[in-house]
């Protein structure tokens, strides 16, 4: 193979592995690595398009947005594309930008106005005549989800505008639904209490409640939205992005009065040059655990409109604004043990339980050593002192050990061979990174899968939480799927913290979920490979899970999207 078809083959590697976590991101709101390893695999993308600009090709993710509407709401056309932002992520990157804008539009002057970026889930809101007629989510940038009802319930957004905004006849207002720290712990609290999964982070928490099926559940979790722009005007009365900002808030975009005092608007800030956005930037850094919700950064824009339009865009971001990211988050803690958890598909995972440590207004007590070849690259211990990064402010990771703080008696951590529950042999696949266990009937694995099953994406089984599924599990009252559909109220009503109520609303779920279809259940069910895209092909394709039974693996090769 030559040397450009080895290099052509990375990039198209690349490509698939930036649209896979753009899918996981965008689409399904379940992350699996942080922002900053993101960016690692963009830039990288970026340069060798940058070095070898033959490779480049329309459909790159450099070149567009990412992710599609999940199934469940209407998809409906934004007024104008909801595109990515370009990144900087210091100073000097911060004047690059700035000297682009000035080549681009020699001898103009600008000013900037800089904008806490919110770490939440976009959306574009569509008034007519002053009502609000339509709510989406970004999707993939043209399309998104109709979730108008739902954002009808969120305290910042008014149904109707007040003043000279209300004549337009169409006006689309773009802005991030976030959810207030002090109310996210709230709602990870309450969920708990009622035997139900957490919110792994408040950006999760948003999207979740943004795609309820039931408004009144979104209303409680007491959301907000930041306003950062229009997208569309008729007739367009606006000739500043500063100017704009307060005409909406005029119009009725008020933060939620119960959170004034931590009002996102105060650390809006209009600059004169590029030296007050830097200071802007290290002001609102300084400011981030007071603001009282996740910013993973700011965004500088330019102000003056016409501005804007002369700059365009390319078909990923605007060439007028840019995200100046906030550096990641570290500190330092002591592993007290390393925990081996056993996943759904028997996967064995080791996971460093950490002395308490605050990053970012979060208390850190756990972070994922992903596989045995993790803990040897580190070479982590038991007793380590290791250095936590917690970048994007979401998901927590070991940078690495340092070394001089290690006990003398420190000794090697040595992965399992078996199963940390049921004492089956592990084994791990030649190739492959992961140890499985081997027993399909480890209760642990149990325990995972049947969480998975009654996941919002899959059979969506309201109420059917960790507390309870232990309970079913300990108990022996469940041992496969089947067994769900065989409890009663009387059953259900005897696990702790289910009073007659709660077991009557978990029986109700649980029956209610019959109706799922079948991509649904084939995505529940848990076989490895089969993932949602797979299950929904599979589902189109056969219609009936007898005719799926009796396929023949030399058919199933053939369907395209599943076959090589």
């Amino acid at each position: 193979m030559s040397g450009i078809s080895i290099l052509r083959a990375q990039v198209d590697d690349l490509r698939q592995l930036i649209r896979r976590h753009e899918y996981l991101y965008y689409v399904l709101d379940r992350p699996e690595i942080t922002d900053a390893e993101f960016d690692t695999l963009y830039q990288r993308l970026q340069a060798l398009e940058t070095q070898h600009p033959e490779l480049l090709t329309p459909d790159s993710p450099t070149q567009r947005v990412g992710g599609r509407p999940v199934e469940g709401f209407a998809s409906v056309q934004h007024k104008a594309a909801m595109l990515s932002l370009d990144n900087a992520y210091n100073a000097e990157e911060l004047r690059e930008f700035e000297a682009r804008i000035k080549r681009a539009l020699p001898g103009e002057q600008f000013t900037y106005v800089v904008e806490p970026k919110v770490d939440g889930l976009g959306v574009a809101l569509l008034y007519e005549r002053g009502r609000l007629v339509r709510g989406a989510t970004r999707g993939d940038g043209r399309y998104g989800e109709d979730v108008t009802h739902n954002l009808m319930t969120v305290r910042g957004i008014p149904r109707y505008l007040h003043g000279p905004l209300a004549a337009c006849a169409a006006l689309e207002v773009r802005g991030e639904i976030f959810i207030w720290r002090q109310a996210f712990e709230k709602l990870n609290r309450e969920l708990e209490a009622e035997g139900e999964e957490p919110f792994a982070n408040p950006r999760n928490a948003a999207a979740g409640s943004v795609r309820q099926k039931d408004p009144r559940i979104t209303e409680v979790r007491r959301l907000d939205i930041f306003i950062y722009g229009v997208s569309y005007a008729e007739p367009d009365p606006f000739t500043e992005h500063w100017q704009t900002m307060g005409q909406l808030l005029e119009a009725g975009f008020l933060l939620d009065p119960k959170d004034r005092k931590n009002t996102l608007e105060r650390y809006r800030r209009h600059c004169a040059d590029i030296d007050g956005a830097i200071q802007a930037y290290l002001d609102i850094e300084a400011a981030r655990d007071e603001i009282g919700c996740d910013c993973d950064g700011v965004v500088v824009k330019i102000d003056a409109i016409e501005q804007q339009r002369r700059l365009g865009s390319t078909t990923h971001h605007p060439r007028w604004a840019v995200a100046y990211k906030f550096p990641a988050r570290q500190a330092t803690s002591i592993i007290r043990k390393i925990s081996v958890n056993v996943g759904r598909t028997g996967a064995l995972t080791p996971t460093a339980l950490l002395d308490p440590v605050e990053i970012a207004g979060a208390t850190i007590s756990r972070a994922t050593l992903h596989n045995a070849d993790e803990i040897e690259r580190l070479d982590v211990r038991e007793g380590d002192t290791v250095l936590i990064e917690r970048a994007g402010d979401v998901i927590p990771h070991i940078l690495r050990v340092i070394q001089e703080k290690r006990p003398p008696d420190s000794t090697p951590f040595r992965f399992p061979s078996q199963c940390p529950v049921c004492n089956a042999q592990a084994f791990r696949p030649e190739g492959e990174v992961v140890s499985r266990c081997t027993n399909s009937a480890c209760l642990a694995r149990l325990k995972e899968s049947l969480l998975h099953f009654g996941a919002r994406r899959a059979m969506d089984i309201e109420h059917l939480g960790e507390a309870i599924v232990e309970q079913l599990v300990d108990r022996t009252l469940v041992r496969e799927f089947a067994d769900l559909y065989r409890l009663d109220v009387a059953t259900l009503a005897e696990l702790e913290r289910l009073a007659q109520k709660s077991a009557t609303n978990l029986y109700n779920a649980i029956q209610g979920s019959k109706g799922r279809g079948l991509s649904r259940l084939l995505f529940a069910l848990g076989i490895r490979y089969v993932g949602e895209h797979v299950a929904a092909i599979l589902a189109q394709h056969y219609g009936s899970m007898d005719r799926l039974e009796q396929a023949p693996e030399e058919e199933l090769a053939e369907i395209y999207g599943i076959g090589p």
